[in-house]
């Protein structure tokens, strides 16, 4: 099953690195990988799509004890 994250992490040098890293430890596939600078200019939201037959909370609440990642969510894609 494929699901969506979107995630605000903060500008630091490997964040992006350790969020990949964590989904691919976890079982689960990044299939897109899509991102912007937020206004403030020291955050980015970013937007992943991942493959997986894992439940989805595992990878949400792994992400979510990076340092680096202020905020995930996790939708089934349509």
């Amino acid at each position: 099953m494929r699901y969506q994250l979107e995630l605000t992490l903060r500008q630091a040098e490997g964040a992006l690195a350790r969020v990949l890293g964590t989904a691919e430890r976890r079982g689960f596939q990044p299939i897109s990988v899509d991102g912007e600078a937020q206004a403030d200019g020291d955050r980015w939201h970013l937007r992943m799509t991942v493959e997986s037959e894992r439940e989805p909370e595992t990878l949400r609440s792994q992400l979510a004890k990076l340092y680096d990642c202020l905020a995930v969510e996790v939708s089934p894609c349509r």
